[in-house]
C-alpha cells in the first residue's frame, strides 16, 4: 500500500442539480467547456493531477500546497471574470477546498483521510470561495499574499474530530504587512470562548473548566452561521490580563464568551457573560448550577445549557445590530436579519416585508441557501392562506427547491424547504430525506422535532 504526503483539491459546482433541472444539455456543455479550457489548463500548470471526476466536482492532488492554493484562487478568479458576461441562472460556480494530509494511493486513485476532509471542506466554502484546513494555512499564511478568515473548529460529517477551518480572502498585500494588522470582522457573528477562571481554589476543578470550555467551543462550531475561534488561539490568553475589546480585536471577533467556575461541597456553580467585543458591552449573563456526583454528565448538562442560551442570544443581538444599521450600509446578511421578525410574526402585512427584505438579501447573494429557506415558507404562507393564488405557490416551490439545491448542511434552509414541499406538493420522501440530511449534518436540530405519520409531515420550531 503506498502512501504519501499531498495536498487535496476537492471541487464541485454550485446547485448543479437546479441548473441540470432547467437546462440539461447547456449545463452539460457549459461545464465540459468550463472543464477543459480552464480547469484542467490550471491545475495541470501548477504541477497538480486530477484523479477523480464525479459528475460535477472532481478531486485533485498537489505535490506542493503552495501550488494548490494559488490554482485555487486562480481558477474562482478567473471564473468570475467568465461569469461576468453569463446570465445569472446560466452561471457556474465553484465551492472549493483544500486540506494538506496523508493518502493511500491505488493506481489512478486516491483515498483516506486526506482526501475526505478536502471534500468535506468544500462543503463549507461559500460559492466562488475557497475553504482549507489549519494545516494548510500554517503552511502557506508567510508565503502567500492572501488573508484567511478562521472559521474555528468545525464537526463534519464521518470526520470524528473538529477541523479548523479557515476562509481564503483578500489577495494583493505581503504576507509580512497581512500578519501585522488585526483580523478583519466578518459579516456574519464570530465569538471567541475565553478559558473559563478556576475561582474554587481546587487545581482539579482546573481540568473540568478547560474541558467545559473546549465542549461549549465544538458545540458552537456546529451552528453554521458562527465563525468560532479556535481553542489554542483562545487560550493563548488564558491567566493573563483580559481586556476584551483588546481581545476580540486581535482575534477577529464580534463577541467574546467569557466565564468562572466554583466548588462548594458537591455544588458546581458556572457563570458565563457574553460581550461585545468593540464596546465591552454585555449582552447577556447567567449562572448554571449542577451536583458535581457525576462530573462529565454535569460537564454535557452544562455546555447543552450554554450553547443552547447563546444561540438565540446572538441571533437577537445581531437583529438588533441589523436594525441599528444605515439602510445603505446593509448587506445579505443584514437584510436576512431583518426579515426574521417578521417571518415569526406570521401576520400577512409581516409575511409581505418578509419577502420584500428576503428579495433584497438574495438580490446581493442569490445563492444565500438560509434566505430561500423563509422566502419559499413566507410564500407558502401566502399561497395557503392568503387565497391559493398560483403564483405564490410557484414562488414558493422555486425557494424551496433553491434552499434544497444550495443548502448542503444548512439546517434552516433544508428544514424549510422540507416542510414547503411536504405541504404543498406532498412530496414526503424528499421532505424526509432533506430533514434527514439535516439532521446528519448538525445534531442539535433534532430541537426541530419532525413526526412522520403516513402522509404528514409536521414541523414544530
Amino acid at each position: 500500500m503506498e502512501r504519501k504526503l499531498a495536498a487535496i483539491l476537492a471541487a464541485d459546482v454550485v446547485g448543479y442539480s437546479a441548473l441540470m433541472e432547467r437546462d440539461e444539455t447547456g449545463t452539460f456543455e457549459r461545464l465540459v467547456g468550463i472543464r477543459k479550457e480552464l480547469i484542467e489548463p490550471e491545475i495541470a500548470k501548477r504541477r497538480g493531477r486530477i484523479f477523480k471526476l464525479m459528475g460535477d466536482g472532481l478531486l485533485a492532488e498537489f505535490g506542493s500546497v503552495v501550488d494548490a492554493v494559488e490554482c485555487a484562487v486562480s481558477l474562482q478568479g478567473a471564473l468570475k471574470g467568465r461569469n461576468a458576461e453569463v446570465k445569472e441562472n446560466e452561471r457556474l460556480e465553484l465551492r472549493i477546498g483544500l486540506n494538506l494530509g496523508e493518502i493511500i494511493v491505488d493506481g489512478e486513485d486516491c483515498y483516506g483521510d486526506g482526501v475526505n476532509v478536502s471534500a468535506r471542506l468544500q462543503q463549507l466554502a461559500d460559492p466562488g470561495g475557497v475553504c482549507i484546513s489549519g494545516k494548510v494555512a500554517r503552511e502557506v499564511e508567510k508565503t502567500l499574499a492572501f488573508g484567511f478568515e478562521a472559521m474555528g473548529e468545525q464537526q463534519v460529517k464521518n470526520i470524528a474530530e473538529p477541523i479548523a477551518v479557515h476562509r481564503l480572502v483578500q489577495e494583493g498585500t505581503s504576507p509580512k504587512e497581512r500578519l501585522s494588522r488585526p483580523p478583519t470582522l466578518p459579516n456574519k457573528p464570530s465569538i471567541a470562548v475565553l478559558a473559563f477562571a478556576n475561582m474554587s481554589g481546587d487545581p482539579e476543578q482546573e481540568y473540568f473548566a478547560d474541558g467545559l470550555v473546549e465542549d461549549v467551543i465544538t458545540n458552537l462550531s456546529k451552528i453554521p452561521s458562527l465563525f468560532v475561534i479556535a481553542r489554542n488561539s483562545t487560550f493563548a490568553y488564558k491567566n493573563g490580563a483580559t481586556d476584551v475589546r483588546q481581545i476580540a480585536r486581535e482575534l477577529g471577533v464580534r463577541y467574546v464568551l467569557e466565564g468562572s467556575i466554583r466548588r462548594a461541597a458537591s455544588r458546581v456553580r458556572i457563570s458565563a457573560q457574553l460581550i461585545e467585543g468593540k464596546s465591552a458591552t454585555y449582552i447577556w449573563a447567567d449562572k448554571f448550577e449542577g451536583a458535581a456526583e457525576d462530573i462529565f454528565d454535569l460537564q454535557d448538562q452544562l455546555t447543552e445549557r450554554i450553547v443552547g442560551t447563546l444561540e438565540p442570544t446572538i441571533r437577537r443581538a445581531e437583529i438588533e445590530r441589523a436594525r441599528r444599521k444605515r439602510p445603505d450600509s446593509l448587506d445579505a446578511y443584514d437584510f436576512f436579519l431583518r426579515a426574521l421578525p417578521h417571518s415569526y410574526a406570521n401576520t400577512p402585512a409581516d409575511t409581505n416585508e418578509a419577502l420584500r427584505l428576503l428579495a433584497e438579501a438574495l438580490r446581493l447573494d442569490p445563492n444565500y441557501a438560509a434566505a430561500h429557506g423563509y422566502a419559499a415558507w413566507g410564500y407558502e404562507q401566502r399561497f395557503l392562506r392568503g387565497g391559493f393564488d398560483p403564483r405564490d405557490r410557484a414562488a414558493a416551490l422555486s425557494h424551496a427547491d433553491a434552499a434544497l439545491a444550495t443548502g448542503s448542511d444548512d439546517p434552516q434552509a433544508l428544514c424549510l424547504g422540507a416542510f414547503v414541499h411536504a405541504t404543498i406538493t406532498h412530496d414526503y420522501e424528499r421532505s424526509i430525506n432533506a430533514l434527514d440530511r439535516a439532521y446528519a449534518g448538525q445534531q442539535f436540530v433534532a430541537r426541530l422535532r419532525t413526526e412522520c405519520d403516513g402522509a404528514y409531515v409536521q414541523r414544530d420550531l
